[in-house]
């Protein structure tokens, strides 16, 4: 098959202007050229802070860079290969590091060459590292059975249940359908079709229409983008969302101790075995719960809990589940249990009965595939765990519960394929609707021997002090279970000596203020466009998974009311949004909905306000971020007057005092440790007024 294309090569750009010309020369480049582009070079700019060693904020250049490539269109294909993720060094003493290398494509290279990705070489001489585009796909052993969703569109399908396992070619399926269609158009330009003709042409465009609505299905499932709705002609971007995440979640080689594995075998081992030692439980001393006074629920919930399945309540639980989402370990989707519920039912209450008098299940079905992020809550083992029997359950119930949690088994999945296969005699999955249950009660029981051991003597806490209240007491309220020094950092405030040696002894790292501490910044001027940096880079790089010219107005809307107007709303439920941020982002939203950006100036068909009017007005509902601020930021003073016996209340109360009644605090005055209440008292007025 013939390529036609357009490569170029970009030498070291060293100034603004040498940049602007480049990309003024793309663009004009862009409108002439529809084929397939490739760009390679040293750019001399990162697109995103993490990207140098020494970067912490995002500078006007990386900001145009990042808007060039979106507006070219153009996707940054993962860097791979052993060393890491820069490919320059130098500075002073050779201490800054940075990505300045990279290959640039379009998507429809990608479509061309859909297993390809940058590989990093070896360095031999220059302070550059060599990148290389590598293809041939993902190196891929037998994967595990997965049933596609598209199969429900097809007529028949509960009758050929047991022949999935067969398979069917979709695309060529596909083909021959239009090609059907395609003969009956020629057909009709040359002569005038007898009834019988036309009725043979409806027939192809019915088939042709049912695969489509099949293939669109097929690829929504492997891009696991749920957003759309049943329906929308979005194929094409469901094909490009489902390459994204195989080339990103690829993995050919990994680094333990310091050594860097290649072959398929040892990756897999590499994988699994960490996961499997973790998962076991450890036999070191555990503390004795015994004789702990725990809160007990009443006999007649204890009574409701154990009431037998019924077919309905069993019926409605699957039915609010999301079809779409990924298969379990046996390979079947909830849709494919949600379509053939009346055939396969029977089966299904048998197993809900089995369940319910013998506290047992086929054991494949606890099966589950864990992935890079924890799958657990490491920490907790069974024993603790059902130490809900002293909270007033039941047996049956406790039965259940360790039924569920000693009958798991384990399996990780590296580049598709399962490796391993273990149990695990401690800790709660997440995703799993009983582990946020179980986790509130192990943290009873800590709580507990907490206060008691405050009560004998052993823990003592701090206190907050403020100018009227009496001072609180906070140290055994909020816990963990166990600090990880490896993903730790001690921050000095002021002068403190031996900081180095503190740090080696605690077995953590020095770190400096500003820093992140639950996804939010720490010791930064709250106000700080700065401190907004990582909110934007967040939502560029979920733009360049998107590239919106594979997605219709309407799904641009959904996109952005789903995710991008979304994407802040952590941080802006705390800090209020500088001005200059929100205008950015919301011109990251607009040049998203309707095109265009620097490269090329599109007319906004409708003002930006009107768009943000409320739906029932007649126009889209999009949402303003100052406005959104300013609302999140004034749930807290609601908050304030509803919570009782909360900590952050507790701490408000005792630092500012309080007004009203108890039914606000007061006015944060000072000019150190009160910027983000401050900040959040200045909605107390509208919030009362309305």
């Amino acid at each position: 098959m013939g390529l036609s294309g357009f490569l170029r090569e970009c030498m070291a750009l060293f100034s603004k202007v040498e940049r602007d010309a480049l990309w003024e020369e793309f663009g004009a480049i862009r409108g002439l050229w529809e084929d397939p582009w490739c760009l390679r070079g040293d750019f001399n700019i990162t697109l995103f802070p993490r990207e140098r060693s020494s970067q912490r904020r995002i500078s006007s250049a990386m900001r145009k860079f990042a808007e060039i490539v979106n507006d070219l269109g153009l996707v940054d294909l993962p860097l791979q290969g052993g060393g890491g993720e820069f490919t320059w060094n130098g500075g002073q003493n050779n201490q800054t590091w940075a990505r300045l290398d990279r290959f640039l494509v379009t998507p429809s290279w990608i479509d061309q060459f859909s297993g390809i990705n940058q590989c990093r070489l070896p360095r031999p001489v220059s302070n550059h590292f060599p990148i290389m585009l590598v293809g041939g796909g993902i190196r891929r052993g037998p994967a595990p059975f997965r049933f596609e969703n598209m199969w429900l569109k097809a007529e028949g399908f509960k009758e050929l249940v047991r022949s999935w396992w067969q398979g069917i070619d979709v695309r060529a399926a596909l083909v021959t359908t239009l090609q059907q269609v395609e003969f009956w158009d020629r057909e009709e330009n040359e002569k005038i079709l007898t009834v019988e003709e036309t009725e043979l042409k409806k027939e192809a465009k019915e088939n042709y229409r049912k695969w489509v609505i099949m293939e669109e299905t097929h690829w929504r499932q492997l891009s696991r983008e749920t957003w759309l709705k049943e329906g929308d002609r979005n194929t094409g971007f469901f094909h490009r969302m489902a390459s994204a995440h195989r080339r990103n979640n690829s993995l050919e080689r990994i680094k333990i101790n310091g050594e860097w594995f290649l072959e398929e075998q040892e990756i897999r081992e590499g994988i699994a075995n960490p996961f499997k030692n973790l998962l076991l439980e450890d036999m070191g001393w555990k503390a004795d719960i015994g004789r702990l006074q725990l809160d007990q629920i009443s006999q007649q919930k204890a009574v409701n809990l154990e009431r037998p399945f019924t077919e309905d309540e069993i019926h409605v639980a699957l039915m609010e589940m999301n079809g779409d989402k990924a298969p379990g370990s046996d390979g079947f989707t909830l849709a494919f249990w949600q379509s053939c519920w009346e055939f396969i039912k029977e089966e299904i209450l048998e197993m809900f009965k089995e369940f319910y008098e013998h506290s047992s299940f086929l054991k494949s079905l606890n099966n589950t595939f864990l992935i890079e992020d924890s799958s657990w809550k490491d920490g907790l083992y069974f024993s603790e765990c059902l130490c809900v029997a002293k909270n007033g359950f039941w047996a049956k119930w406790v039965g259940w519960m360790w039924s569920c949690l000693s009958s798991a088994k384990f399996s990780v999945l590296v580049n598709g394929v399962p490796a391993g296969f273990f149990p695990s005699t401690k800790g709660l999955r997440q995703g799993d609707p009983l582990s946020p249950y179980l986790f509130v009660m192990g943290m009873e029981v800590l709580d507990v021997l907490i206060r008691r051991a405050v009560d004998r003597g052993f823990l003592s806490g701090c206190n907050i002090r403020g100018d009227s209240e009496p001072p609180l007491n906070i140290s055994h309220f909020g816990v963990s279970l166990r600090i990880n020094l490896a993903k730790s950092e001690i921050i000095p405030v002021g002068e403190v000596v031996e900081m180095e040696e503190l740090a080696v002894e605690l077995g953590c790292r020095v770190g400096s203020l500003p820093s992140q501490y639950l996804g939010l910044p720490l010791g930064a001027p709250n106000r700080a466009p700065y401190m907004w940096d990582g909110v934007e880079e967040r939502v560029r790089r979920r733009l360049a998974l998107w590239k919106r010219q594979y997605i219709s107005k309407g799904g641009r809307v959904t996109l952005i009311k789903s995710t991008l107007a979304s994407m802040p709303i952590y941080q802006m439920s705390i800090f209020r949004m500088p001005k200059i941020v929100a205008r950015r982002l919301e011109k990251v939203q607009r040049d998203f909905l309707w095109g265009g950006g620097n490269m090329e100036g599109k007319t906004h068909l409708v003002n930006w306000e009107v768009v943000c009017t409320d739906k029932d007005k007649g126009e889209l509902g999009l949402r303003k971020l100052a406005m959104l601020n300013k609302g999140l930021l004034g749930k807290w003073i609601w908050r304030y007057a509803c919570d009782k016996d909360n900590l952050w209340k507790q701490v408000i109360k005792v630092k500012y005092g309080q007004e009203d009644f108890g039914w606000r605090p007061k006015k944060a005055n000072g000019a150190v440790g009160v910027g983000v209440w401050k900040e959040i008292w200045k909605e107390s007025e509208w919030c009362w007024i309305t």
